[in-house]
This record gives C-alpha cells, sequence and structure tokens, in this order.
C-alpha cells in the first residue's frame, strides 16, 4: 500500500523523510478505517495470487509425471476394467478414516462405469500402525495379484482392531493367504520398494494428506470425497 500510494520515482524508503512517513501511515490508517473493504479486497488479491500460484505448481507436476500417473506400475492393484479409457489414481493410508469411508463408493464407481480404472498406491503417513498395515497389503499381492491385494486391503480397512504382527497373521489366514508368507514378505525388499516409489510419485505432486485423487493427470481432488463428488471428477475430466 506505501508503494502504491508513493510517486513513481519515490518508492525506496530511504526517499522518504521521517515525518513523510509518519503521514503516509497516518493516511493509510485513515483510508482503512473510511474504507475496510480496502484491506479486504488486498487480502483476497494476495489468496487468489497463492491459489492461481499453488494450481500452476500442480499442473506443472502433473505433467511432469503423467506416465507413472496414467500407466499402471507393475505394483499397483487396480479396481476396475484394465483398459478402462479413464484413469483414477487413489493415494491412500489404510489407517486413514476417510479413506476407509470411501471404499464403498469407489467399488460402486467401476461398478456403474466400466471405462473408469482405479490405481490404488498405498502411503502409510499416520505412523507404525499405517506402516504395518500397509505393508501387509503390499505383502499379499506378491503371492495372489490384485485378488489377494484387495482381500488383504478389505481385511486390514474394515478391522476396528489395532493392528500388530499377531493381528495381521489372522486377518491374512481369514483372507485366505499365507500368513507366514506374508509376514515375511512384509520386511522385504519387494515391499520396501513398492512403498518408496509411491511415497516419492506423492511427493512429486506435492500431495499434502490421504485420500488424493488424480484423474487422468489433469485433476486432483485432495482429501474426502464421496461417489457424486467423484463422478463429477470424472465428467470433468472428460470434458476437457
Amino acid at each position: 500500500m506505501l508503494a502504491l500510494s508513493a510517486p513513481a520515482s519515490a518508492r525506496a524508503d530511504d526517499s522518504f523523510t521521517p515525518a513523510q512517513r509518519k503521514e503516509i501511515v497516518a493516511i493509510v490508517r485513515d483510508a482503512l478505517k473510511t474504507d475496510p473493504s480496502i484491506l479486504s479486497d488486498a487480502i483476497t488479491a494476495l489468496r487468489a495470487g497463492a491459489e492461481a500460484q499453488e494450481q500452476t505448481r500442480t499442473r506443472d507436476a502433473l505433467l511432469a509425471h503423467r506416465a507413472a500417473l496414467t500407466t499402471p506400475a507393475p505394483t499397483d492393484a487396480i479396481l476396475g476394467a484394465p483398459d478402462a479409457r479413464t484413469t483414477v489414481v487413489e493415494f491412500y493410508d489404510p489407517r486413514c478414516p476417510y479413506c476407509r469411508k470411501v471404499l464403498p463408493d469407489l467399488d460402486r464407481l467401476v461398478h456403474d462405469d466400466p471405462n473408469v480404472r482405479i490405481l490404488e498406491k498405498v502411503i502409510p503417513v499416520l505412523g507404525p500402525a499405517s506402516v504395518l498395515t500397509a505393508q501387509a497389503i503390499a505383502a499379499a499381492a506378491l503371492q495372489g495379484g490384485h485378488d489377494a491385494y484387495f482381500r488383504m486391503q478389505r481385511a486390514v480397512m474394515t478391522d476396528t482392531t489395532k493392528p500388530d504382527t499377531a493381528r495381521i497373521r489372522l486377518l491374512a489366514k481369514q483372507a485366505g493367504l499365507d500368513a507366514d508368507r506374508l509376514v515375511a514378505d512384509m520386511a522385504g525388499p519387494a515391499v520396501a520398494a513398492t512403498l518408496r516409489a509411491n511415497a516419492e510419485l506423492a511427493e512429486a505432486i506435492h500431495l499434502e494428506g490421504t485420500p488424493t485423487f488424480v484423474f487422468d493427470a489433469r485433476y486432483v481432488i485432495p482429501g474426502a470425497v464421496d461417489y457424486d463428488g467423484l463422478k463429477a471428477a470424472i465428467d470433468k475430466t472428460r470434458r476437457n
């Protein structure tokens, strides 16, 4: 505001005497008292600028990592038709309550729309229990592919007991998996590499929380969303 109040040839602080600075401050204070909308407009402009910068940063990140966000990695479990034309990537934490809540909506989404596939990328961000359950889900895929992945995913994400190794063993058995192999694989290099790759991609696109959904590497919804929100995002992606 001070810069806008000063002549173009005298905008540096050193160009004003102490008396002039005092007078300028008084003018600005009086203007704000007389018309408080000046401050509101300034805040709105700052927010708009920050949002525009964030949108540009996100768009550039999605473009730079488009291949990884549209082509399934060998470790990705695919919900829906593998050859569907619209790709949604979900970054999720098995312990995240919003990620758990959206599970039925994801099932409904791929059931209602055969041209949608969801690439599942598990990232543990909520502490040791998240790490343990994420390892279990990734390890399940090593012994049974997508089917085993989703069986273990459902088992740990619908379970209300705080997980430990014994609990993971029990859930694995209930899901029809080899519990001994699963626990061994959880600590192996393949699972570590999967979780590391997912985390690196999440960081590269500036993910801030779970769940986060990326639609055809063009559009992002960070945070909780319901069935209608997912459908609207897919429609928007297809129109664009």
